[in-house]
Order: structure tokens, then C-alpha cells, then sequence
């Protein structure tokens, strides 16, 4: 359904507005999304993730498409009510995929778990080909050996469905924990532990030869863990978490042999670092790339570096100079690697030679660049998006040029026009920002302003985002301003120092220099301004509200509101006590916004899921009561099955419908009005 002519009229007094997705949030919803490439060994195949509404309208769903290398339309290859996720060519053309197709050994539909499929390269049906009682959590491949995960419970592999069964017929969902941490994102560790097994491909309908490559692992594979299989099929490589004393842990890279003895030989450890992913092995099988990150103090910035390391001396080395990278891939010579990295408000494809060179920078765009494949010729296949165009399908060659491939996705009309915008902050450092302007916006009829900080901290506004969309606010007759302050990554070291261990202090200043520059335009209306944030962005809204009267309204999402009582509830304690010290240091008061309650005088809007393990829930309690007992007038959207983000359709709806009540009542002066989605 789309909004009528008169509705988008309403919206915007004076300013007719071309009819997108954006004017309607149920439209919007249901625009299908590509989300990963996955490129075939012989650079003729390329598939894609394709995630879009489930005909229900309560759920997405996901399917895997081929995207033509030449002529002809994408063509859908799967099709399946519970979906496909994650896709990886075998040598011999079969693409592989995870997913929860019925089982005909389940009697009960509830009980499926993800099992790992093959789709013949010649046609034909998907068959699956490995599965286990805690289903297949991903997967990888070389030669003929594919190594996958698996949530397995403690004790005795073989009679583990048995002990699942028990568990839920005894009516038992505790958890025993011995170690940190408990929980992760939205979800709860254990009882099981992630491990990974590896199998061959053969001739018949299965793997044969499934093994345990990670007997009583504990909590080495569990949190994200990232790996790679050598070309020979030989040897995984993965991250391995590490506890360490006062519940710290350190991640390191390891190499397991894939035969049955299953061995295991650390590659790459350092006290105060972590090796982490996306784990790449290079073409030749010598050379192994990933991420090595320092543990950062409260006087040490954290630095991420990309680091290549010899498979069979352990000899490591760091490349791409001061680049912060993203994805990366090898290049057929095994000699570089195309790496993307965050570069002042965007994220292009650099060339990286493996010998440490300084980086070249390949694609000259504004775009941000991810889901990278090489093919044999030295060509790479990607996914383009940027903050006002959703990821499409593209072919890079080695000059640089850009062909924009057939996408199985539509690309929504933006209504606007986006613009950069600088100025020079207090301490001299410049600071950028993009600002989404809507249709029409003039020095006659300017736009209100959206202030709308990110999260991170470390992360920067370079990219399309599908839950924090600003062209719905566009559509809806806003000005959006998208800044890149102190500790935005993209900008190099010193940008991050600016601001670590000075949060609140520092990243304010930075806002309202970017602000004051953005309301200088004719097009913005420097009286009807409100601001937003989430996650880190919503602790910045939450310092803003008790620093600054000069915003209409302010909504805070996911947010940190008690730094001491936040840090020790979290998901990563050990992670945020890096930076600001032991409970009780001086840093948690200095830089806890909820210490300035008594100088709030902004109406606020909170908005907080209940599976939120990053930032808990008890944040948005206590803020909450914190606003109610002081009289602030504010209103609480809550979520009790949502995590970080806010996920589902419907879910989503409301809260755009939500948010812009609110901010139509508070920035527009309208009438306060119920979102219909909430009668």
C-alpha cells in the first residue's frame, strides 16, 4: 500500500513529496534486501543472500539467489518456508547452504534445527548432507573437507539427543556456569558449547567421515568465532577465546589439523591482543590474514591493525598501515589483499600488498564496499551501498572501474538529496558529517533537523542502514544529520584519542560544532531541531538531555544511563572495565549522564528491548523512573521479545510510528496522537 497524495501533503505543509517505500512504514518493511555474495573457485557463479517479508508479514525470511555474471535476469534458486542462510561454493560447483528445511527424522516441527544442504551445481535438489542434534552454526570449505559448527552439550557426543530430549521433558532450562561470560547480543550461553567437525565430500548423499575437531572446547568457539579451511582441505584455522585471571579473556588464532588425531598448534597470540576475524587463508596455503586488536586502558586508545601471519612459523606482521579493516579477501597471486576500511565517511576497497607496502585506495567513490570475492582474473565482485542507496551487486576491476551487476533486489527511490557538511571544532580537529535534506527543502520552506548520533563508539555513518533509515524521516519532511565525531573510526588514530575516556565531554562538543554548521543552511530550520541516538549514540542523547536545552525533543535507544551499573551487566564486562577502569573509578562518575537527571528539562523518548544483553534492559528501567519521579515528560516504548536493534516488521513499524509521533508533537507542535499500531 502507499501513502496517498494528500497523506504526504499532510506531512509536509507546502512541499509535495514524490511517493516511495519511505512514506510508508508497512511499505518499507517489505522492500526484499541482498545481504551477502558468495563468488564459485572458478569466477563463474555468483549468489547472493536475498532477505525479504515472510508472506505471514510477522518474520523475514531469507533464499538464495544466482546474480548473471552477463546477460539474463537473477534467477531465484531456493525456495523453502524456513529459509536459507550463508552460501559457499564447493571446488566442484555445489553451493552449500544452512537451513532449517523440514526433516523427516523430526517428528516435531519445533525441534528442527539449522542442517548444512548441498544444491547440486548440475540442478537438481538440495539434499542435506550433515546435521546435529544442536544443529550446524556455519561452515567452510577446502579441497574436499568442509568443517562446520555445532552447540553440543557437555559428556558423551553419542547419546546427546537423548540428553536434549530429558532436558526439555524435565521441564530444565537452567544454566550452570563456571566461567565468564553468560550471555551474548540477545542470547544465553549454554548448557552447550559451540565445536566444530569437519567431513568429506564424496560421491554419496552425506559427508562421510564426520570427526570432533574440538573436544571440550568450553568457551573457545562460542562468540562469533571466525575460520577458514586450507586449500588442501588440511587444516582449519579459527579464533580461540582464552580465559584468563578476574574474568578476562584474549583471543587467539589457532591451526587444527582436520584428520582424525585433530591437533592443535597456536598461530598467533599475544598477551594484550586479540586476533580475531574474518579469517583468510591465502591461495597458495601459506599465509593466513585477520584482524589483530590491542586491549585498550584507560590510557591506551584501542588500535586494530590487519596482520598476516606464516601458517608454518607463526611469524606474524602487520599490513595496511593505519587503516581500521572491514572484510578482506586474498588476491589470486596470494601476494595482496583487497581489504575495505572505514576513510572519512565512506568505505572503499583498498589494495593491500602482503610485504607491508602502504594501501591504494581501488574504488574512488562515496560508497561503503562489504561481502568481497576475488575472482581468478584478479577481478572482485562486492556489494556497493552507501547512506542513500541500499547494497547492489558490482564488479571491480583492477583500475578501479565499477560495473553495476543485475541485482535480485529493487534499489527504493531516495526522496532527497544528500550532502556533505564540515566545520572545525573547538580543539581544531575537523569534523564532518552527511546531511540528508528532503525534497523541496529551501531557504523559503526549510526542513526541522534531526540530530541522529551513532553507535559504537568506534563505528561511523558511512553506510545504508535499514533500521536507523533517515530517508523515512525525509519523507516525512525532516533534515537528518548524520555526524562523524571524536572516536568515529575512518579518520585515524587521533580522532579516537580525542575522545576515549572522555565520552560524554568531548563527543558533545563535537555535536553541537557539527550542529551549529549544519543550521546555517537555509534549508534547515534552526528553531525545530530534536535529536537521536542509539546504543552508544544513546548514551550521547541521554549526556545531551542533561547539558543542553537546545533540542525539542530527544529519543534514546538502547541506551547507557548508569555507567557503573551498566558495565557490570553487560554481555563484555571485561571489555568496557578496560576503558574505564575498575567499578567505582573516578570515570563512572564523570562520565555518567545519569548524574545530571536534575538539569533535564527535554522531553525524552525511551526505547529499550528486553533480550538487549549489550546494553540490559535495567538501563532503560532505571532512566525511566529516573524521568518519572522527576516529572521529565517522557514516554517508554518497550519491547519485551526484541534485542539491540529492533528486528521484526511489526516491531519496527511501531517504532518508527512512535518515534515520529513524538517528534511531531515535540519538534512540529502537532497534537500528540497514538500510533494506530498501538490501540
Amino acid at each position: 500500500m502507499h501513502a496517498r497524495r494528500s497523506e504526504v501533503e499532510e506531512r509536509s505543509p507546502g512541499r509535495f513529496k514524490s511517493v516511495t517505500p519511505f512514506n510508508d512504514i508497512h511499505d518499507y518493511v517489505g522492500v526484499p534486501r541482498l545481504v551477502s555474495l558468495r563468488l564459485s573457485p572458478d569466477g563463474t557463479r555468483l549468489a547472493g543472500v536475498v532477505q525479504a517479508l515472510n508472506p505471514d508479514g510477522k518474520s523475514y525470511g531469507t533464499s538464495l539467489w544466482e546474480i548473471p555474471l552477463g546477460d539474463g535476469g537473477p534467477r531465484r534458486l531456493t525456495r523453502s518456508v524456513k529459509g536459507e542462510a550463508g552460501a559457499e561454493f564447493t571446488g566442484a560447483g555445489d553451493l552449500l547452504f544452512g537451513s532449517r528445511r523440514p526433516d523427516p527424522t523430526v517428528k516435531d516441527a519445533d525441534e528442527e534445527v539449522p542442517a548444512l544442504w548441498a544444491l547440486p551445481a548440475g540442478g537438481g535438489e538440495a539434499r542435506q548432507i550433515a546435521s546435529r542434534p544442536g544443529g550446524v552454526t556455519g561452515f567452510a570449505t577446502g579441497g574436499r573437507t568442509v568443517v562446520f559448527g555445532s552447540d553440543v552439550l557437555p559428556g558423551d557426543e553419542a547419546d546427546e539427543a537423548g540428553r536434549r530430549k530429558a532436558r526439555k521433558e524435565g521441564g530444565i532450562s537452567a544454566v550452570l556456569h563456571e566461567d565468564y561470560p553468560v550471555r551474548y547480543w540477545d542470547h544465553d550461553l549454554g548448557p552447550g558449547e559451540t565445536r566444530l567437525f569437519a567431513g568429506t565430500l564424496g560421491d554419496g548423499e552425506r559427508l562421510t567421515e564426520v570427526r570432533d575437531l574440538t573436544p571440550q572446547p568450553g568457551r573457545a568457539l562460542t562468540d562469533e568465532a571466525s575460520y577458514a579451511v586450507t586449500p588442501d582441505g588440511s587444516t582449519v584455522v579459527t579464533t580461540w577465546s582464552v580465559p584468563l585471571p578476574h574474568g578476562e579473556r584474549r583471543s587467539e588464532l589457532v591451526a587444527i589439523s582436520t584428520t582424525a588425531d585433530g591437533s592443535r598448534r597456536v598461530v598467533a597470540g599475544q598477551d594484550g591482543h586479540d586476533f580475531e576475524g574474518p579469517v583468510r587463508i591465502s591461495p597458495d596455503g601459506r599465509m593466513v590474514a585477520c584482524v589483530r586488536s590491542n586491549h585498550a586502558t584507560v590510557d591506551r586508545i584501542p588500535e586494530t591493525v590487519l596482520w598476516i601471519v606464516d601458517l608454518a612459523t607463526g611469524e606474524g606482521r602487520p599490513a595496511a598501515g593505519a587503516l581500521w579493516p572491514g572484510d578482506l579477501v586474498w588476491a589470486p597471486d596470494s601476494r595482496s589483499l583487497f581489504v575495505t576500511a572505514d576513510h572519512r565517511g565512506r568505505r572503499p576497497v583498498f589494495r593491500v600488498a602482503a610485504d607491508g607496502s602502504a594501501p591504494e585506495r581501488l574504488t574512488p567513490d562515496d560508497a561503503a564496499y562489504s561481502s568481497l570475492n576475488v575472482a581468478p582474473d584478479g577481478a572482485v565482485y562486492a556489494l556497493r551501498s552507501a547512506v542513500d542507496a541500499p547494497a547492489a551487486p558490482v564488479r571491480i576491476t583492477a583500475d578501479g572501474t565499477i560495473e553495476t551487476l543485475a541485482s535480485p533486489v529493487p534499489r527504493p527511490e531516495t526522496p532527497g538529496t544528500l550532502t556533505e557538511v564540515t566545520t572545525t571544532a573547538d580543539d581544531g580537529a575537523e569534523i564532518r558529517a552527511w546531511l540528508v535534506l528532503p525534497e523541496g527543502a529551501s531557504g523559503e520552506d526549510p526542513a526541522p533537523m534531526l540530530l541522529w548520533i551513532h553507535g559504537g563508539p568506534l563505528a561511523s555513518w558511512n553506510d545504508w542502514s535499514w533500521r536507523w533509515n533517515p530517508w523515512i524521516m525525509a519523507a516525512h519532511g525532516y533534515a537528518v544529520l548524520l555526524p562523524d565525531p571524536c572516536l568515529s573510526t575512518g579518520y585515524g588514530p587521533e580522532m579516537i584519542r580525542r575522545g576515549w575516556a572522555d565520552w560524554g565531554p568531548r563527543t558533545h562538543a563535537d555535536l553541537m560544532a557539527i550542529t551549529d554548521a549544519a543550521l546555517e543552511r537555509p534549508e534547515v530550520d534552526a528553531t525545530r531541531t530534536g535529536a537521536m541516538g542509539g546504543s552508544f549514540g544513546g548514551y550521547m542523547a541521554n549526556w545531551l538531555a542533561g547539558h543542553t536545552d537546545r533540542f525539542r525533543a530527544i529519543v534514546t535507544h538502547a541506551s547507557l544511563w548508569n555507567l557503573d551499573q551498566f558495565a557490570g551487566t553487560t554481555d563484555a564486562s571485561m571489555y568496557w572495565q578496560r576503558e574505564f577502569g575498575a567499578p567505582g573509578s573516578e570515570l563512572y562518575t564523570r562520565l555518567s549522564p545519569h548524574l545530571s537527571l536534575e538539569k533535564i528539562t527535554t522531553p525524552m523518548l525511551v526505547v529499550h528491548g528486553d533480550r538487549d544483553y549489550r546494553v540490559p534492559i535495567g538501563e532503560a528501567l532505571r532512566l525511566w523512573w529516573d524521568l518519572r519521579r522527576s516529572e521529565v515528560e517522557s514516554k517508554f516504548l518497550y519491547f519485551p521479545d526484541e534485542n539491540h536493534w529492533v528486528l521484526k516488521p511489526g516491531n519496527a513499524i511501531v517504532w518508527y510510528e512512535t518515534v515520529l509521533a513524538f517528534l511531531g508533537q515535540h519538534v512540529l507542535g502537532r497534537e500528540w496522537k497514538r500510533p494506530e499500531s498501538l490501540s
